[in-house]
């Protein structure tokens, strides 16, 4: 294509700028051959003359379309050049936040001065097994490929990260290794990768500083090599380094600073532990204060140190170590503060022996003070003859001591790399390796030393070992493709590196001149102009002789010669070193010793298999073998030793570039972009993609592009390939811009803009044809519209008119009518209102003449009155006062007689007399008591007579019952009558049994009635409330709305957290059961591995995806077990052994039983003892009452007590000793039988019943007796008190008898009223107890009345039809109360009825034994042994449930059943038909009572799933049949257990399979567990199945044909990972997927809960997947990609419907993924648009919404990209939300599993055991 067809009018160019570098223009007039200028005009609108220039007719670059601008790889743009690339990465960098950017096989990375979240363990997992072009650029992405290369290929690789000061190179370094140590994690519990990640602490607080623009640059190259084994596990790690900075020791710039180690230790020089060290702050030494500033904005210097320090711990360095490290560090500091005093003459000078500063570093170091004083100012030289000692200057002792410091740092530098060496050391033999390389990139800075040369002739070497892979690789590309290779013409640099190293190149003629003795800078700068004055890449600067040029593949730079023979030589000075080697600290003599021999970097690790790799110190013949090797003759052998490594391995590539100087967050200076571009070989990269075929197009990918510009007649062919070649050679003319390869097209660069610009023009004609018909119908529509109109409105326009005249007419009629009516009642109203006034005056004036003459009457009236009261008034007055004294008197004289009875009365009381009186009644109680003492005596003595008698007729029974035992034995007539009284006790359960059924009819029938009268009641309910609605109507429908709505939402709030809580409860329950399981299988792999080290050495491979369900023990619930019985049971699997404890589990669960026993009676009793307490807090105020009295009382009555007692038990236990002598000695005379047994119980019995009547009395009399003493003593402490003389008070006193019983009489009145009270105070208790629970159930009453008024309420505001519903409702809830409260009588019934039913078992049971048990004869042994074959027989046909195996057949029966068994074995039989047999084998252990049987076989089967899950951890369909057959299981011990809860829906018949003896709760529990794990594995495995094919089939497949327009495709889809072969799959392919796995769950009978619970977990992996790529993926975010997505979904969301998994909440899974391919759809311009997207897209996070958009590409130029503003007013929008603030969702999040209780209606006894299982020595029973 000729310019005048590229440079027409609308072309977009750059022109260049000096601010801007590059500035976009268009082309307003098309260029013509020979035009001097283009006409331009800029974005800003103006104008701009290009000049060009004819000779060279060098045009400006072309600008790519709209739609390549943000392309994830630079050699996807069409035009390849610098601006583009520029314009690439600042358009990605500013809009979309991109730090990343492919360009070919290199990363470029923009720091962005920001923490940004895409670091995150599940980002590392995202692009954990992606293919490079799969996936946005990623540092971790560039560390898959590597690691997918490295197990792929089995060869060594290296990222090589490069970049200059402040770009961010270690940061992303440090990325890398992180993914490394995320994702090949050590397979043992060494941490390695831990400790890789911890060296980056220490050595950034050693080898990192503060520099002007970077306030942690490195100031070191490392190589960090990951060790890899064959498993591809990390197992270790080797660091080499390179050109330390040391000079920044002694020397650093403004605005720098120093190591951070050195900042760090003053930071924490107040610590107790670095007292001894001497330190203050950074600004009192000079080796850190020289720069300014000590300290870092933001940095913590104390808390980086404390990390330093960890990460020292970490990797195993000692704590003396350490301190020693510190000491030297503080030791360096104060060397820089020792003062130097000069001489007079100058030659000489001193240091002063008091100088603190120099003691402390003595001390600190430990060497002698006095020889380190000397040397400091001193030097030897020795010549042949003699040795002399010379004084230095002040600068030569200066430069002397900044030479020690330099060298004690380097020294500590490498010591501690080589002790992060061995820390990371392994044993184990290195398989493969992965290197990072961390190296500076180009610098080039005002003033450039020896260390900027250095760093640049290193970027040098690696520059041309980039150019030569990315030579290497187009190369193989070519060839590949079958394209003819052409020599590309590109930059090598190999001259300029020869220039450096070659013989007689600078560093040559450098080691040279630092030989000579008296050599100097400029004698070294004087021979370079003398030797390459003539080389291209040498130049000498015009105003200086001491500089000179070179000209490096990225720029030229100036060195300044000035110190580069002392920073070459490194001069230190032996006597100086000699006194370090006799520290006294052994570390610090360690770090000089054999330093000629040493080396600046560490040696390779060992292990390495895959390349050979020389030693760090190579074998080089020096010019001179007594000098020591000079710094730049060592950084080029390491140089060298790098690249040899470099070259055996495959490099990746990531380049760092720094955006501005400020350090500022997200902004972009296009002047120092360029120029790092520019110096780390990215437009290098670029230039040689443009000199071949850069643009490269798949047969496939280019059709679906560009088939617009295909002719029809093509398009109808069905070779693709052909179609291509055809279009290409009908359009581009110029064959050699185009090549067919064998699977893409390749393209000259410009050649796929020009295709674009054909596809758009075609698309701009179709686009005006379209809009030129549509404007033509749109205007014809709007003139018929506008007809249309114009007729309607000029009909209604005369229609309007027409009727206006008529309403004029009417209105002109009514008005004289109107008129006439007003007259006439104008006249009227004015004659009545006259009329009206007349009658109104005289009615006034008559009713005023009639006022007063009845007011007049009315006042003679009252005045009588009044006169008649008074008089009244005043009789009563004189009467009241009459009576009133007579009263008086009368009262005065009752007064008197009253007074004089009374003194009668009192002094009669106090007689003798009266008291006799009141003491008959008590003597009369004592001799009635005394005669019944009397009487119970001689009854005592008739029953030892009656005693005797009957023991005389004890012989005759005796010989009675003999003759009854014979005839007893003869006959077996007892047992006839014993089956007699069973027969009637069953006749008796049977008559119950119909009388409950009667009542139970009874009660039906009174429901039917009382359903009756509720209905009638109902009807009338609703005629009042028909009333009530329509005087309510418009009150009720707004309280009811509001009602609802409260309600509802308070409802749905409460649900949603129970449920959320019930979730994370069961999702924390089931985290536990996996960590668990992990740990059970982490040690069952462990005990593998010590069995195959015992048995054979050598290494054999774990696989890392076993299952972890395998265990030889039975391991209960961990939430039912407690801590203590775990404890037991794991140290007893230690002792003995996995089997011992499996045999143990009996024993343990038991223990668990009684020790959950014994915490419900502790339980008990402590409300028992609460409830005590309570009792004893209110009687204690009755106690402290009676305290003082009742303790003497009940002193005397015990002693009373205990006399009479032991006087009575005395005699009593004489009386039963020879009573039961005399019985015993005649039951041994006689032979004994039942019937003497029961004589002597009954009397026994009525002796004992005796005593305890005779204990009663007893107690009476000693009560009585009590009384008496009492009195007596209280008769002799009151003597003394009494006021009155015994002789005044009892006339009788010489009668003493009449005292004691006065006394007695008032002892028991006392008692009397106390037991009284006690009995008040009693029934007060009861009562109160009566009252409290009569207001509990008040207050029941009254909240029940409540809600009743609330129902009412609600029901009065509801519509008469929902008035009926809710009383219907209601009705029917009451009446199911009552039904369930009877149905709970009935089931106690049923509960009575079999109780009654195990006891006749039982009794047939005992009656058969014992029939057994008078067998004796043989020939009887053997007629029962025919007769129990015959009930075998006849069971054999009634079939109950059960199989009864041996005990020996026990391992036969797992292995048949279970280890061996193939789910197609039992396919055609009924579903989880092992769970049935196994269950069947449970149910007749538990039936024989054979606990051992039953925990043998359960411990067995659980066993032995384990072993087969394990085996066949990824078979889908073994797993989910045991998953069927576990749940089954399951099932069956809760079905049958006897528990009434799952017993609802059983049969009679199911209900007699139940288990009688043991409760297997325990075992259920584990079998849950057991599910649980089974449960997760069938996950993992359908997760692994679909994971790989979600990806291709949801986003990338087309659905629909034709609908995504290919973009171009850059580098990154020729990535060297991605498989040859196509690995795209098709939604169809996933649908298989999903039918195969539902199949297979449904004909295993798994449970349709569970199998929905599968569907949603896979279904929210496909989403969480699919979004995750997509928020990850720029080329699938697009309208097109939306409008498939969508599709997709619903086309899974259709199968769900097919499959009937709508209430599984599958879909909702999808909802995420719903709404981003939404989000692609929507229009995004205006604030409506953003409105709609918040308010639609709620379950994605504000993240991922901002993340899509960033992403969003447009796939034509049609249509708009999104602005920033925007993406601005979104998260404006969305700044109230509190989303998680985590990008990716967690694809390996596990929903918590539910086992719902599924019974089942299959009877035992109707399951068929098929000939397939081999099972005969199952018997039926």
């Amino acid at each position: 294509m000729s310019a005048a067809q590229l440079y027409t009018k609308y072309t977009r160019v750059w022109i260049p700028d000096p601010d801007e570098v590059w500035r976009s223009a268009e082309i307003i007039k098309d260029y013509k051959e020979g035009d001097k200028s283009l006409h331009l005009k800029f974005e800003d609108e103006t104008l701009y003359e290009y000049p060009i220039d004819l000779q060279g007719n060098e045009l400006p670059f072309l600008r790519n379309p709209d739609i390549l601008v943000g392309e994830n790889d630079l050699t996807a743009l069409s035009y390849l050049h610098e601006p583009a690339v520029l314009h690439n990465l600042k358009v990605r960098f500013l809009e979309s936040n991109h730090i990343y950017t492919y360009c070919g096989i290199v990363l470029v990375a923009i720091n962005p001065y920001e923490q940004l979240p895409i670091y995150e363990q599940d980002v590392i997992y995202a692009y954990s097994g992606q293919n490079m072009g799969d996936m946005d650029p990623h540092i971790f992405a560039v560390a898959e490929e590597a690691y997918k290369q490295m197990a792929r290929d089995e060869k060594n690789q290296s990222i090589i990260v490069s970049g200059e000061s402040g770009a961010g190179k270690t940061v992303s370094a440090k990325y890398a290794m992180r993914f490394f140590a995320t994702v090949g994690g050590s397979a043992s519990e060494t941490n390695i990768e831990a400790k890789v990640l911890a060296s980056s602490p220490i050595m950034e607080a050693i080898g990192n500083a503060k520099t002007t623009r970077n306030d942690n640059s490195s100031r070191f190259g490392k190589y960090i090599q990951i060790g890899f084994d064959k498993r591809y596990h990390i197992i270790g790690a080797n660091m080499r380094t390179y050109l330390l900075e040391k000079s920044r020791v002694v020397f650093q710039a403004e605005d720098e600073r120093n190591y951070h180690i050195f900042y760090q230790l003053c930071a924490s020089a107040s610590l107790p532990e670095f007292k001894e060290l001497g330190l203050t702050c950074a600004e009192d030494f000079f080796y850190t204060s020289q720069g300014g500033d000590t300290s870092i904005e933001g940095v913590d210097d104390a808390d980086d140190f404390e990390k330093t320090r960890h990460a020292f711990t970490l990797l195993g360095v000692k704590e003396s170590h350490q301190t020693t490290i510190f000491r030297i560090i503080a030791a360096i500091l104060h060397l820089g503060n020792l003062e130097i005093q000069g001489e007079r003459d100058g030659d000489a000078c001193s240091v002063s022996s008091e100088d603190e500063h120099l003691n402390n570093f003595c001390g600190l170091l430990g060497v002698e003070h006095s020889q380190m004083q000397h040397w400091l100012c001193h030097r030897k030289l020795i010549t042949t003859a003699e040795t002399y000692v010379k004084n230095m200057s002040v600068q030569q002792v200066v430069n002397a001591r900044n030479a020690l410091a330099k060298h004690i740092y380097a020294q500590l530098f490498n010591w501690i790399v080589q002790h992060i060496n061995k820390a990371l050391h392994t044993t184990v033999k290195q398989h493969s390796f992965i290197g990072v390389l961390d190296i500076y990139g180009f610098e080039t800075f005002e003033v450039n030393s020896f260390e900027q040369f250095c760093i640049n002739y290193a970027n040098e070497k690696l520059q041309q070992q980039f150019n030569s892979h990315v030579f290497k690789l187009e190369q193989e590309e070519y060839m590949k493709e079958g394209i003819p290779w052409t020599l590309i013409d590109f930059y090598d640099n190999q001259p300029c590196i020869d220039l450096i190293e070659a013989k007689l190149g600078i560093l040559d003629l450098l080691d040279e001149e630092c030989k000579v003795p008296k050599g100097t800078d400029q004698n070294w700068a004087q021979k370079l102009y003398d030797r390459h004055a003539s080389s291209q890449h040498f130049q000498k600067p015009r105003m200086s002789n001491t500089s000179f040029i070179v000209l490096h593949f990225a720029d030229k730079v100036e060195y300044q010669s000035e110190g580069f023979l002392e920073k070459n030589r490194d001069t230190v000075y032996e006597e100086q070193i000699n006194i370090l080697k006799a520290s006294k600290y052994q570390m610090v003599a360690d770090l000089f010793q054999d330093e000629k021999d040493a080396a600046p970097t560490t040696s390779v690790g060992k292990g390495t298999s895959k390349i050979s790799v020389r030693s760090a110190r190579p074998v080089i013949k020096a010019a001179n073998k007594e000098h020591k090797k000079t710094v730049g003759h060592q950084f080029r052998n390491s140089l060298h030793l790098l690249m040899e490594t470099l070259n055996a391995t495959t490099p990746h590539y990531v380049r760092c570039i720094k955006p501005n100087d400020e350090k500022l967050p997200f902004k972009f200076d296009p002047k120092r972009a360029v120029q790092q571009l520019r110096a780390c070989g990215v437009l290098e990269t670029i230039r040689i993609s443009a000199a071949g075929f850069p643009s490269r197009w798949s047969y496939h990918d280019f059709f679906n592009r560009y088939r617009v510009l295909m002719k029809k007649r093509d398009l109808s062919k069905n070779d693709k390939k052909q179609i291509c070649q055809t279009l290409l050679e009908d359009l581009i003319k110029d064959p050699d811009k185009f090549q067919f390869g064998r699977t893409k097209i390749f393209f000259r660069a410009g050649q796929v803009a020009y295709l674009e610009k054909l596809r758009a023009d075609k698309f701009r004609a179709a686009t005006i044809m379209i809009q030129k018909t549509v404007r033509g119908w749109l205007q014809r529509v709007k003139y018929k519209r506008l007809r249309r109109a114009a007729i309607v409105v000029q009909r209604y326009t005369r229609g309007h008119l027409a009727r206006r005249l008529a309403e004029h007419l009417r209105r002109t009629r009514a008005a004289i009518v109107f008129q006439k009516q007003y007259r006439m009642l104008r006249i009227l109203r004015a004659f009545q209102r006259v009329r009206n006034a007349t009658v109104t005056i005289q009615a006034f004036a008559r009713g005023m003449f009639v006022r007063r003459i009845y007011r007049k009457i009315l006042a003679e009236h009252k005045a009588i009155i009044l006169q008649k009261y008074a008089r009244g008034w005043l009789a009563r007055t004189r009467f009241r006062r009459v009576r009133g004294a007579t009263i008086v008197l009368q009262c005065y004289y009752r007064r008197m007689k009253a007074r004089q009875e009374l003194k009668a009365l009192k002094i009669e009381a106090r007689s003798a007399q009266h008291l006799k009186k009141l003491n008959i009644g008590m003597e009369n109680k004592v001799v009635q008591l005394q005669r019944k003492i009397d009487e119970q005596n001689k009854e005592y003595k008739l029953l030892n007579e009656q005693l005797s008698t009957l023991a005389s007729a004890h012989s005759s029974e005796v010989e009675k019952l003999k003759k009854e035992l014979v005839q007893y034995q003869q006959g077996h007539r007892g047992d006839g009558n014993q089956l007699v009284s069973l027969q009637e006790e069953m006749e008796h359960l049977r008559l119950e049994l119909e009388k409950a059924l009667g009542e139970r009819k009874v009660v039906e029938d009174s429901y039917v009635k009382e359903k009756d009268l509720l209905r009638k009641r109902i009807s009338d309910l609703e005629e009042e409330n028909a009333l009530l609605k329509q005087e309510k109507e418009e009150l009720n429908s707004r309280i009811l709305c509001q009602s609802q709505d409260e309600f509802a939402r308070n409802t749905v709030e409460e649900n949603i957290q129970m449920k959320k809580e019930l979730e994370e409860e069961r999702s924390r329950y089931q985290n536990l059961v996996k960590e668990y399981s992990r740990l059970e299988q982490r040690y069952d792999n462990l005990r593998d591995e010590m069995t195959i080290i015992k048995q054979a050495p050598g290494h054999r491979r774990n696989p890392s995806n076993q299952s972890s369900l395998e265990s030889d023990s039975n391991y209960p619930s961990i939430s039912t077990s407690e801590i203590g019985d775990t404890e037991d049971v794991i140290q007893q699997v230690e002792e003995v052994g996995m089997e011992k404890a499996a045999m143990d589990m009996t024993l343990f669960l038991k223990l668990q039983k009684r020790v959950r026993e014994l915490e419900q009676e502790r339980k008990k009793l402590q409300t028992h003892l609460e409830k005590k307490e309570q009792e004893s807090k209110k009687s204690q105020v009755i106690e402290t009452k009676t305290e003082v009295t009742s303790d003497h009382e009940d002193f005397a009555y015990n002693s009373l007590k205990r006399q009479e007692l032991e006087s009575e038990n005395k005699k009593l236990k004489n009386e039963l000793n020879e009573l039961r002598k005399a019985i015993a000695d005649r039951a041994t005379q006689n032979n004994s039988s039942n019937d003497i047994q029961d004589g002597y119980n009954l009397l026994l019995n009525q002796l004992k019943s005796a005593n305890e009547e005779l204990e009663v009395r007893k107690e009476e009399v000693l009560i009585l007796r009590t009384q008496i003493m009492k009195a007596a003593q209280q008769k002799e402490t009151g003597k003394n008190m009494e006021n009155i003389t015994t002789d005044a008070s009892w006339p009788n006193s010489d009668k003493h008898i009449d005292q004691e019983d006065a006394i007695e009489a008032y002892q028991g009145m006392c008692e009397t009223n106390r037991l009284l009270e006690a009995q008040l105070q009693d029934q007060r208790r009861e009562h109160e107890e009566e009252v409290e629970a009569l207001k509990n159930e008040v207050d029941a009453m009254k909240e029940e009345l409540e809600k009743q008024q609330q129902a009412f309420l609600q029901t009065l505001q509801l519509s008469p039809e929902a008035q009926v519903e809710f009383g219907l409702q209601q009705e029917i809830t009451r009446l199911t109360n009552e039904n369930l409260d009877l149905k709970e009588v009935l089931e106690k019934l049923e509960k009575n009825e079999k109780k009654l039913k195990k006891q006749l078992k039982i009794y047939m049971k005992k009656v058969q034994d014992f029939e057994a048990s008078q067998a004796t004869v043989p020939a009887e042994r053997r007629q029962h042994e025919r007769n129990m074959q015959v009930a075998v027989q006849r069971k054999e046909k009634d079939f109950q449930g059960m199989l009864e195996y041996y005990k020996e057949d026990e391992p036969l029966l797992i292995r048949n059943l279970i280890t061996d068994l193939k789910p197609q074995t039992v396919s055609a039989t009924v579903p989880c038909l092992p769970a049935y047999i196994l269950y069947m084998c449970i149910r007749h252990a538990d039936y024989i009572n054979d606990d051992q049987k039953v925990h043998s076989l359960l411990t067995s089967t659980i066993n032995g799933i384990k072993k087969v899950l394990k085996k066949h951890n990824d078979d889908f369909q073994m797993t989910s049949f045991w998953l069927a057959n576990t749940c089954r299981l399951l099932h069956c011990l809760k079905q049958y257990s006897g528990d009434a809860g799952f017993m609802t829906q059983n049969t009679p018949k199911q209900n007699e399979h139940c288990l009688k003896n043991f409760d297997l709760t325990e075992y259920r529990q584990v079998l849950s567990h057991l599910s649980i794990q089974i449960y997760q594995q069938l996950i993992k495995i359908a997760e692994g199945i679909l994971q790989p094919m979600i990806v291709s089939a949801v986003l990338e497949n087309e659905s629909i044909q034709g609908l995504s327009g290919v973009k171009p495709m850059g580098y990154r889809n020729r990535s060297s990972s991605m498989a040859d072969g196509d690995s795209s799959y098709s939604l169809d392919a996933i649908i298989r997927q999903l039918n195969m796995f539902h199949s297979v769950m449904c004909d295993q009978g798994l449970d349709p809960e569970i199998v929905q619970q599968v569907f949603k977990q896979l279904f929210y992996m496909i989403n969480a997947v699919a979004l995750n790529n997509l928020l990850l993926r720029k080329d699938v975010c697009s309208w097109s990609t939306g409008m498939q997505l969508r599709f997709n979904i619903s086309q899974l969301e259709e199968w769900l419907r097919g499959k009937n998994l709508q209430q599984s909440g599958a879909a909702q899974m999808l909802e995420p993924l719903i709404q981003a391919a939404q989000l692609l759809q929507l229009k995004k311009k205006t604030s409506e648009d953003a409105e709609a997207i918040c308010s639609l897209c709620t379950s994605l996070t504000t993240q991922q919404i901002v993340k899509i958009l960033n992403l969003y590409t447009p796939v034509n130029e049609f249509e708009e990209r999104v602005t920033v503003a925007f993406i601005r007013d979104i998260q404006t929008h969305l700044q109230e939300r509190n989303d998680p603030p985590q990008l990716l969702l967690d694809f390996k999040h596990m929903f918590p599993v539910l086992f719902p209780f599924n019974p089942s209606s299959i009877t035992m006894d109707s399951i068929h055991l098929p000939a397939s299982l081999h099972l005969e020595f199952l018997n039926k029973v």
